[in-house]
């Protein structure tokens, strides 16, 4: 059977080990995490916990039954589809000489992303996107030198309908 990339999104308790018992289950079952995010949301008893990983249709079944089984997952979301708004961001250094230099700035402004940090020989550039954007920057600025690369993993929230948002401000 055929793997696909699939994104989860949990709401669960904000205690410790529980992201330990979530990343547990995945291990023992022999399933792969491609990135994990996970921290506190506006209620600090809650935190957020997003997972990309691949997997076949029905591993990713057997993975959702698993994870909405644990104690301390508040609710759960599947945000494979495109109805969901999602994020990267990433931290890239990248070698900057008097040749390259011009080349390098006009790439941050073109990819909308920031110098978060000028050094002498090196720039840190901050850049936030889909994975697409992302990996198409990086693609850019690999000739020029990447010395050091660290990226978030995927951030993802489903869009508020026109009439959920109205239900939540809407007194009872």
């Amino acid at each position: 059977m055929e793997e696909k990339v699939y994104i989860l999104t949990m709401l669960v308790a904000n205690k410790p080990s529980v992201t330990a018992r979530i990343t547990g289950l995945f291990s023992g079952r022999g399933y792969n995490i491609q990135s994990i995010c996970g921290a506190p949301t506006h209620n600090p008893d809650i935190s957020r916990i997003t997972i990309k990983t691949q997997a076949s249709p029905k591993q990713y079944d057997e993975i959702m039954k698993q994870v909405s089984r644990l104690i301390d997952v508040i609710k759960l979301r599947d945000m494979t589809e495109d109805d969901a708004v999602k994020r990267e961001m990433a931290l890239i250094s990248v070698g900057v000489t008097p040749q390259n230099r011009t080349e390098l700035i006009q790439t941050v402004d073109i990819f909308n992303a920031k110098v978060v940090n000028a050094g002498i020989d090196s720039y840190i550039i901050e850049v936030t996107g889909t994975e697409k954007k992302i990996d198409a920057m990086v693609e850019i600025l690999r000739p020029m030198g990447i010395k050091k690369l660290t990226r978030s993993g995927v951030l993802a929230l489903y869009r508020e309908l026109e009439e959920d948002h109205l239900e939540q401000s809407t007194p009872a």
